[in-house]
């Protein structure tokens, strides 16, 4: 099996309505063709890549190689998981997850983006709480980072319902125009104070754990009994 090979491919989230994992081809098709359908409206980009401004069918293609490209290039000291969102058996979008040098840095971004037929249903609350679960409770996360760029006031309300605070600005040329991104940080004391959404964690095992550059966390005690 795949998961023999790439042990990620055993991490299961489960939230309320939600489950996040990695897919198998058929359904990062469908995961592609949810891209296509549209993600935002084409008057804003909430995007530091503009990956969205093209057709379609651009849209799925590039959506179906970046998910290849990221497991091809993982490294254990440097990592993304592109978990799919599946709701009602289907995939709706990608909440991503990722750390560098993350056994000494303890720390974590995310990303994300859902197809524009499910927003507005809080399901980017609930799949972000999902990864952060996994950050903090399942792998000993003590910071987790995030951005918007101003406008963007869906993700923004995410971080604030899930107890992130400012972290300064940035700015950045996106389409030949002068961005402001908001930074937002989320530490773990506000995470515990801040947690909405029950989550279970599946198939975290020292074989994800060497994956993840925490081939020495193998203490009893530690994350991998905390869930």
């Amino acid at each position: 099996m795949l998961s023999d090979h790439l042990p990620i491919y055993k991490l299961r989230l489960r939230t309320e309505r939600l489950e996040l994992r990695l897919p198998d081809l058929e359904e990062l098709g469908r995961l592609a063709d949810a891209a296509a359908d549209g993600i935002h409206d084409p008057d804003f980009m909430p995007f530091l890549f503009p990956w969205t401004d093209t057709t379609p069918e651009g849209r799925g293609r590039s959506v179906a190689l970046w998910c290849h490209r990221v497991i091809g290039r993982w490294a254990n000291d440097d990592w993304q998981i592109p978990f799919t969102v599946f709701h009602e058996g289907e995939p709706i979008g990608i909440q991503e997850l990722g750390g560098k040098q993350f056994a000494l840095s303890r720390e974590v971004s995310t990303g994300s983006w859902m197809g524009l037929a499910y927003q507005g249903k809080g399901l980017g609350t609930e799949m972000r709480a999902a990864v952060l679960h996994f950050a903090f409770a399942g792998l000993g996360a003590d910071w987790a980072t995030s951005a918007s760029f101003d406008g963007n006031e869906a993700s923004a309300g995410v971080s604030r319902r899930l107890g992130y605070k400012g972290d300064g600005v940035e700015y950045h040329i996106v389409q030949g125009e002068r961005r402001l991104d908001w930074r937002w940080r989320l530490s773990r004391e506000d995470w515990e104070a801040n947690r909405r959404h029950e989550v279970a964690i599946e198939g975290l095992d020292e074989d994800v754990l060497e994956m993840l550059g925490m081939a020495e966390e193998k203490d009893p005690e530690g994350p991998l009994n905390e869930d």
